[in-house]
């Protein structure tokens, strides 16, 4: 904490750490402001918002451009745990992008299948007819890998393999892992961040955290 202060100071001085006195400015208030919080940068893109799915957790995080938590949600990922082999049902790690968003403007449970939204509704009735089916509810947001050879190309390609963040029914045991490779949200959540997340932000699936 000592360093972030002097670092700013240093920027209100007048030196050069890359960034700029407004920049410092900034940060000086939204830390004083309240109690400090830890930040976490967007390493891929330094200064762009992003968004961080953590498996160890089943938590997805929405952060801004300073690396702060603006939204936390709980998920559920994959039954079979984390990988990227097309035909595994495993979710996918490391760097994605948003690279589609489908179902804007759909009500809340609405089924989407083969990523045309329908005019069908979820409910509890119609998932106790069909136990197995793994809805596709409300809102999605296609990803695609950002690292080749771990998530792009070839046969763990995630967007060939249709890896989505998606909403899901309220069958889903929240904050444990159930799906067949993607990221599940609730409806409600899904919509959120859907509205708040444009097509190409970073996305980093990190197994550890």
């Amino acid at each position: 904490m000592r360093r972030l202060i002097a670092i700013l100071l240093a920027c209100l001085a007048g030196q050069s750490f890359g960034a700029s006195i407004d920049d410092a400015a900034l940060i000086l208030q939204a830390q004083t402001d309240g109690p400090l919080r830890a930040t976490h940068p967007n390493t891929r893109h330094y200064g762009a918002p992003w968004v961080w799915v953590s498996v160890k957790s089943q938590t997805l995080r929405l952060l801004d451009g300073w690396g702060l938590i603006q939204k936390e949600y709980v998920v559920s990922t994959a039954k079979n745990g984390v990988g990227e082999t097309s035909g595994s049902y495993q979710t996918p790690r490391g760097w994605h992008s948003v690279c589609e968003k489908l179902g804007d403007g759909a009500e809340e449970n609405t089924i989407i299948f083969r990523r045309k939204v329908t005019p069908w509704k979820y409910t509890p009735e119609l998932h106790a007819q069909y136990p197995n089916k793994d809805w596709i509810l409300t809102r999605i947001l296609w990803l695609c890998g950002q690292e080749p050879g771990l998530n792009q190309g070839g046969n763990v390609d995630s967007y060939d393999r249709a890896i989505y963040i998606h909403g899901a029914g309220d069958h889903v045991p929240w904050g444990r892992p159930s799906s067949l490779g993607c990221v599940r949200m609730k409806n409600r959540d899904v919509i959120e961040l859907f509205d708040a997340v444009p097509n190409g932000t970073d996305v980093w699936i990190d197994e550890n955290s």
